[in-house]
């Protein structure tokens, strides 16, 4: 298989894994903020095993999808606004020497998307109406539960690269 197909065949495959991981999560409420964070793990494989390009392919073709055929509107959103795009984002900014301008960047990027949701949906989501000591906890506790997804996320990262990505490249 040429280098073009595989990373084609590849994308397609973590999008159809994406989309699976959503779809479990809009079905199963009671875990649905973890499956959706953990669908971000595809896109990360992705990004791992074709490049930038097709992590945004991944999350781009997972995210529409999603939309289309997932029952539940919130799993698409989170995963469109929070957890899909992050493993592109993530790869980027590690690219950076500094670990404090990483993690500036990276708390600034989380900080936006939560912006986002608090000015567009916050009546639906959020329901703290224009109480700002809430929105003010929000941020705050946001950011802590953040840091810590990006840590256990940078573990599952290890875990493929370390475990799974050998198998994938030994059919080459």
């Amino acid at each position: 298989m040429n280098k073009k197909t595989r990373k084609i065949t590849l994308s397609a495959l973590f999008a159809a894994l994406t989309v699976i991981a959503l779809y479990i999560a809009s079905i199963w409420p009671s875990g649905q903020i973890a499956l959706v964070a953990f669908s971000s793990i595809f896109a990360a494989a992705a990004v791992v095993e074709s490049g930038v390009a097709n992590g945004i392919y991944v999350y781009a073709v997972s995210a529409a999808l999603g939309f289309l055929i997932l029952p539940n509107i919130a799993v698409p959103l989170l995963h469109t606004l929070f957890f899909g795009y992050y493993p592109v984002v993530k790869s980027l900014i590690e690219r950076l020497r500094s670990a404090v301008l990483q993690w500036l960047l990276k708390l600034c990027v989380f900080n936006a998307a939560l912006t986002v949701m608090w000015f567009f949906l916050r009546e639906i989501v959020f329901d703290f109406g224009e109480y700002m000591p809430g929105a003010a906890l929000m941020y705050l506790g946001g950011s802590v539960i953040f840091v810590l997804f990006d840590y256990g996320f940078t573990k599952g990262i290890w875990f493929y690269i370390n475990r799974i990505s050998n198998y994938m490249k030994k059919g080459n």
